[in-house]
């Protein structure tokens, strides 16, 4: 195979093609045109292996909240690996840092909690999720009660059973999932597509609930065991739920004894304007997963925190078995948990929950002068430090590009080369998620360099008539 012209510069190129499996990837189209070669990092932006820079408009994938350096991160996991570089949590073994995160997540829990356990990534949390409603029901004596509802849209992670809850056809194709009929969804609560003409943000969280009551009255109230859901659902397009629609979701599950799970794993430590999205949306679940910017990051560690109804089911079955049989040989690893409460830490010294409202106030102000009169974008949406524009084909009938036309890949591309690193997504939606400590001013540079590479993207698409005017 012959190297992309990139390879011939750069011999990194050409040994990751060689190499490298990567994630979410056309690896033919990439055995064509190459990797983007990341080689260092410092605040907001990092630097290829030939010496450009980039802002980071999604902070690498939802995730490196603190930027991508921090000595006393660093240090936190250097003193910990002289001291306890490694031990587990099977079996009652602990170590003071499992202890001491513990305690901090329940004390900054946006609801009374009672217990955490630790897993290695988002996936993992929702996951271990799954498991312990399943669990819980059985150790109560409700065996049939085993059903769980996302929605469509949303994204939950990719191992069997989060990836069976996700909601996007890229995750179930060829995969074989959903793995079974446990695992159920509902409508996308994004009332830019889904709304009915006319209809108001409360009268579609209305219809929401209903197809949610409906749809657990149709499977059998005792079969449905839990409804997972994002406060601001990531992955899927950065969409926002609807005025009402979280109060009236919530009612639904509680009158037919449906737990329900948070999945704050990129909503969580401060991104929506409140510590946890959660708090935004006044949530109260009975389970929260959380990761990414629980340890900025830095190592890899995610977080599910149960109340005290949960931890009393798992703890009675554990006792009727002799064991909660569930762990990974990393759940709260020392060095991970070191790194993680230094990072909450530093959030509550740098009162990042402040400087998200105020950099994520402007980020959103500017996101619309800038954007919504466009001729491509048909929505700008976010809170907090997470947004989203829309490309569209056609702004008043809200008509998106035909997938084929590549147009959010194409924006992506153009960006690279202003500087500026996005994110596509479904839709030919591009996020913002920069790191929480992003200035005002950076913001303004975000957004200029985007603005630079949309009127370049417009350029093309005119050219070849695929634009609506």
């Amino acid at each position: 195979m012959t190297p992309p012209a990139n390879a011939a510069r750069n011999s990194n190129a050409a040994r990751d093609i060689a190499n490298v499996l990567h994630p979410y990837t056309d690896h033919r189209a990439h055995a064509v045109n190459g990797p983007l070669v990341i080689a260092r990092g410092e605040g907001v932006r990092v630097w290829d292996d030939q010496g450009k820079e980039y802002i980071e408009a999604v902070a690498g994938l939802w995730c490196a909240a603190l930027g991508f350096d921090s000595k006393r991160l660093a240090d936190a996991a250097h003193k910990q690996m002289l001291k306890l570089p490694f031990y587990h949590a099977f079996g009652a073994k602990s170590h003071e840092p499992l202890i001491d995160l513990s305690e901090m997540l329940i004390e900054r829990a946006p609801c009374p909690m009672s217990k955490v356990f630790y897993a290695n990534s988002g996936s993992e949390a929702n996951d271990t999720a799954i498991k312990m409603v399943w669990y819980y029901n059985n150790a109560i004596g409700r065996p049939e009660k085993k059903k769980v509802i996302s929605r469509l849209k949303a994204y939950h992670g990719i191992t069997i059973a989060s990836g069976s809850l996700t909601g996007l056809p890229a995750n179930h194709k060829m995969f074989d999932l959903p793995v079974s009929d446990r695992f159920i969804h509902v409508s996308t609560p994004h009332h830019y597509h889904g709304a009915k003409p006319g209809e108001t943000e409360e009268d579609f969280a209305t219809r929401l609930a209903t197809e949610l009551e409906e749809t657990i009255l149709r499977e059998g109230p005792e079969t449905v065991a839990a409804f997972f859901a994002e406060p601001v659902m990531g992955a899927g397009g950065v969409m926002l739920p609807p005025a009402t629609y979280f109060e009236k979701i919530q009612a639904v599950l509680r009158k037919y004894d449906v737990l329900f799970v948070a999945d704050e794993v990129i909503c969580g430590f401060g991104r929506t304007g409140n510590y946890w999205g959660c708090q935004t949306y006044d949530i109260t679940p009975d389970i929260i997963t959380c990761a990414k910017a629980l340890s900025a990051s830095f190592l890899p560690i995610s977080a599910i925190i149960i109340n005290d109804k949960i931890f009393q089911g798992l703890a009675d079955g554990s006792a009727t078995i002799g064991t909660w049989g569930h762990g990974f040989t990393y759940s709260g690893h020392p060095v991970a948990a070191a790194v993680a409460l230094e990072t909450l830490k530093i959030y509550d010294e740098l009162n990042i929950v402040e400087h998200v409202k105020t950099a994520g106030g402007y980020m959103q102000k500017l996101l619309r002068e800038r954007f919504e009169g466009h001729p491509l974008v048909g929505e700008v949406r976010g809170i907090g430090m997470v947004g989203a524009i829309e490309l569209v084909a056609d702004k008043a009938n809200h008509k998106n590009f035909e997938a084929s036309a590549k147009v959010g890949p194409r924006l992506a591309k153009a960006g690279e080369a202003e500087g500026v690193i996005l994110r596509g997504l479904a839709n030919d939606t591009i996020a913002f998620s920069p790191p929480l400590i992003m200035t005002t001013d950076e913001i303004d540079q975000m957004v200029d360099r985007t603005a630079r590479a949309l009127d370049a993207v417009t350029v093309q698409l005119r050219r070849e008539s695929l634009t609506v005017v």
